[in-house]
């Protein structure tokens, strides 16, 4: 079934498309036709155009030590992936493709099992691909999505001890968890729930995960962005409850062209093995193949440790 996000996004493509053919069929007795379909692809696109202007004011912004400042044709290589990755998340993948990849627990498996966890106003849909590439290592995985779509990140909590406790019995190892972008901050809140427990996880690695907020979060009222904002109350109190070697656990990837979580340095943890990319937007460190081979072979190398 069909969770919150995916329905919402269900939607919001179905008005685009809507307006995007009015467009078209006001257009066409007026203009012609290329005139007309290139005023539907306007406003079919009219969001990824309005990115644009962001890449851009992402060069203004102050940097975090060792990360070099985003060059102007970096900003629009960036800018054209993240248009590539919006479509193909907001357009197939969370809206129609949710459960299109099932979870792969197999018994006594000998390999550590790996959560999945997304982001803001996404779902499991997100790590299609990789849930493709870890069913084929045979490894044991699970994605989930987490709910309430716009509550607090405390919620999600319970779903994720229950998707670790199944990830351990399939394996009996720590269970690894790989999170990208709010999902980070579930992670660490569900760790400050069970105690900071060392034998619950192995490690989390997360992908522009927001761990000393962002500035973008300032634009949504809802509860979870409110707790992601810069500064927030709920982000003081997750940091006063860790202890700084808990960081080593943690490997951050994060970008200079991350036009959700900025500034940049905003998604690494002092302490973490810190791993900066390249002009690469928010949602294309999921897809950014050299980030994914790198995180698998985190795995692999994680996988030839003792327990």
């Amino acid at each position: 079934m069909a969770g919150v996000n995916a329905r919402w996004q269900r939607l919001h493509l179905g008005l685009r498309l809507l307006l995007a053919t009015g467009a078209l069929v006001w257009a066409l007795p007026r203009w012609g036709v290329w005139p007309g379909l290139g005023l539907a692809l306007a406003i079919l696109l009219l969001q990824q155009l309005a990115l644009l202007p962001v890449f851009f004011w992402l060069r203004r912004l102050p940097l975090a030590a060792g990360v070099p400042r985003l060059g102007r044709w970096q900003a629009i290589a960036a800018w054209w992936r993240e248009c590539g990755a919006l479509e193909r998340v907001f357009g197939w993948q969370q809206p129609f493709a949710e459960q299109a990849e099932p979870d792969h627990l197999p018994t006594h498996s000998a390999q550590r099992g790996v959560l999945l966890l997304h982001g803001f106003t996404c779902n499991r849909g997100l790590w299609n691909p990789w849930m493709r590439e870890l069913r084929e290592r045979e490894q044991p995985f699970m994605a989930i999505t987490l709910e309430p779509a716009f509550g607090s990140i405390d919620a999600y909590v319970p779903a994720i001890d229950a998707a670790l406790r199944r990830l351990e019995a399939s394996s009996g190892r720590a269970p690894i968890i790989v999170a990208h972008s709010m999902g980070g901050l579930a992670a660490r809140a569900w760790w400050r729930h069970v105690g900071h427990d060392g034998a619950r996880v192995h490690r989390i690695v997360t992908l522009g995960s927001p761990h000393a907020g962002t500035l973008m979060a300032r634009f949504s009222s809802v509860h979870n962005a409110r707790q992601m904002r810069r500064h927030s109350q709920w982000l003081a109190l997750l940091a006063q409850s860790e202890q700084p070697q808990q960081y080593q656990r943690f490997d951050c990837f994060f970008s200079h062209a991350d036009q959700i979580v900025c500034p940049p340095g905003t998604a690494a943890l002092p302490g973490a093995r810190s791993r900066h990319v390249q002009a690469c937007g928010h949602l294309s460190l999921v897809f950014h193949g050299g980030l994914r081979a790198e995180v698998m072979a985190l795995l692999q190398d994680e996988e030839e440790k003792t327990p």
